[in-house]
């Protein structure tokens, strides 16, 4: 689960580094409580505010306390810190493992499913990789 979590977030800075987050993203779990954000910087915010990480320009994720969690590359596969393939963020906002098999689909609407279609939560926000990248790396990663 770990893994998914991290395939999912580095796509984020990868967006970040293309220059494509222009605007805030929020999310809500299943039952429609706001659990975060993701900034316009990168910041990652959970609701009340506290600092969960940061997707950099660069293209690297850290997480609070800034350690390097892995990276994306722009055609969407993600790394971690090692450089180990973890899986990949397809533009239509499947996320698949290193095998190939798929992990979870943002819908078009924002709504995250995961692998076995069950509702995880739903997002305001523009882009589904980041969508992706921060429900399943910094949300549910706990």
């Amino acid at each position: 689960m770990k893994q998914l979590f991290l395939t999912i977030s580095i796509t984020l800075f990868t967006l970040f580094a293309a220059g494509n987050v222009q605007a805030q993203h929020e999310f809500r779990n299943a039952s429609g409580n706001q659990i975060g954000k993701v900034q316009t910087d990168g910041t990652v915010r959970d609701a009340s505010g506290k600092q969960l990480g940061k997707f950099e320009s660069s293209g690297t994720v850290r997480d609070a306390a800034g350690k390097q969690l892995g990276k994306i590359e722009s055609n969407g596969t993600v790394r971690n810190a090692a450089g180990n393939q973890l899986g990949k963020i397809e533009s239509n906002g499947t996320v698949r493992n290193a095998a190939g098999n798929q992990l979870g689909k943002v819908q078009n609407d924002g709504t995250v499913r995961n692998a076995a279609g069950n509702q995880l939560g739903k997002a305001k926000g523009n882009n589904k990789q980041i969508i992706a990248a921060s429900y399943f790396f910094f949300f549910f990663n706990k």
